[in-house]
């Protein structure tokens, strides 16, 4: 934007709030993001664990190639690099037996996870033709207002017990982060055609080779190079919309800020709990209505640190068990590596297992992650860590989609942004993106010189004929 002099506020530094804002200040807008605790990341975080005395991440978050606007937001404040790619992705069963799923980039997709499905031993010739047959099925379009869940989806197409608990419920219900009959079958739909219909690159996995918080040391840098600040500790507590001067006077707990243009960036429940100190509107009553409808759901971590290595794998899915994923940090984050080697496991959709206590998720995790990994046995434990994530996700039911607002918000000169918003992806980091990407689109819209921020999809290598 060419007026230099035109200023906003972004509220909430998580990936959405931190998305927006660094595509505002690069189209010129002087930008004060606000952020209530003393560091950035929001649910996507690291944090230095003073039992552990270790920097761990809140939770491990992986992308995909598909995730073009958190992929987009990476490389404008230049931290792409940081990023671990992958194409392969073992899935081990008890007893140590490994298969692998991943895509060859000489296949046009749906083809190009086939090759190694069909060689898969963790599925049966039954379990390969039942996920075929759902697969088939899911090319054709899927209502986006369909009121049918996942689970009741896949019992019309006749999914085995083994496709049903090694496929449906590990892979893709973790990655929505819910059961199955409480996914919504255009979400799923939305997963699966990303993740294996796309391309080959689509379906390639990412992580942060540093812990989270360090990628956003780029978003900083960034801001301030182009005259924005960061203010952390600055937890909003109400704000004002002045129509005579047509500007926002937002009150933190370390001062006021006061801006042309608002942008809330915050998870549902905190913008629920902020609301009251917001404008009255009509707009304001339905936009409750709308956040009351949401629901979290929990992931939880188990963080060990052995003597010894334990695996030569970076990642690995785990079969028939409490634990589905674990994540070779020794590997994956090159500063961490030495004698021993650090472990995170991941439980998604973690209801039941966020209810234990410590004692009892470290020795759940240790006596499953033997079963697969014979070298635990003999190794020593030299520290752990468990991080419950309650609010990790929100949940996809079916007719969730009537309470995501849009990023045009019912206030004057503002807008919001959220992995919760109508962006047409889950509670995904890249949903978060999405949200920052459009809700800057909005702030410019009403600043009077538009601005595209969107990233596009990835280009399809689908077969022309499917």
């Amino acid at each position: 934007m060419s007026g230099a002099e035109k200023t906003a506020i972004v509220v909430g530094g998580g990936v959405a709030g931190l998305s927006a804002a660094c595509a505002l200040a690069e189209a010129g807008l002087r930008v004060q993001l606000a952020e209530r605790r003393g560091f950035l990341g929001g649910r996507a975080c690291s944090y230095r664990n003073p039992g552990v005395d270790e920097t761990i991440d809140n939770c491990q978050h992986a992308l995909f190639g598909c995730c073009t606007n958190l992929i987009g937001f990476y490389r404008r404040i230049d931290v792409a690099q940081r990023i671990h790619w992958t194409r392969t992705m073992t899935m081990i069963e008890p007893g140590g037996r490994r298969s692998e799923l991943g895509f060859s980039s000489w296949l046009p997709a749906p083809l190009c996870g086939l090759p190694r499905l069909l060689k898969a031993h963790a599925f049966t010739v039954g379990d390969k033709l039942a996920l075929g047959r759902a697969f088939s099925a899911l090319l054709r379009p899927v209502a986006a207002d369909s009121q049918e869940s996942l689970g009741e989806w896949l019992k019309r197409h006749g999914q085995t017990e083994g496709a049903m608990n090694r496929f449906w419920r590990l892979v893709i219900a973790s990655a929505l982060n819910g059961d199955l009959d409480e996914i919504a079958l255009p979400y799923a739909a939305k997963v699966i055609r990303e993740l294996f219909m796309s391309s080959a690159d689509a379906g390639a996995m990412g992580v942060s080779s540093v812990p989270l918080s360090e990628l956003y040391d780029g978003a900083v840098r960034f801001l301030r190079e182009r005259g924005s600040e960061v203010k952390l500790g600055a937890g909003v507590e109400s704000a004002e919309w002045n129509e005579c001067e047509g500007q926002w006077c937002v009150t933190t707990r370390t001062g006021e800020l006061r801006a042309e243009f608002l942008l809330l960036a915050l998870p549902f429940e905190a913008l629920g709990a902020l609301l009251p100190q917001l404008p009255r509107t009509a707009g304001a009553e339905v936009l409750a209505g709308q956040i009351a409808r949401h629901k979290h759901s929990p992931i939880a971590s188990v963080h060990l640190w052995f003597d010894r290595e334990i695996t030569d794998l970076e990642h690995a899915v785990l079969l028939d068990r409490t634990i589905h994923w674990m994540y070779n940090k020794s590997r994956l984050q090159p500063r961490r590596k030495g004698k021993g080697s650090y472990l995170e496991l991941v439980v998604s959709s973690a209801r039941e297992f966020a209810k234990l206590d410590r004692a009892q998720a470290i020795a759940l995790a240790m006596r499953e992650l033997a079963e697969f990994f014979p070298a635990v046995a003999t190794a020593k434990l030299e520290k752990a860590a468990l991080v419950k994530e309650m609010r990790a996700t929100f949940t996809v039911p079916p007719g969730i989609d009537a309470a995501r607002p849009s990023a045009v918000a019912p206030w004057p000169n503002c807008a919001l942004a959220g992995d919760w918003i109508q962006t047409g992806w889950p509670s995904t980091m890249e949903s978060a993106a999405r949200s920052g990407h459009l809700a800057a689109e909005a702030i410019s819209r009403a600043a009077g010189e538009p601005h595209g921020f969107l990233v596009a999809d990835l280009k399809s290598r689908r077969l022309l004929f499917l």
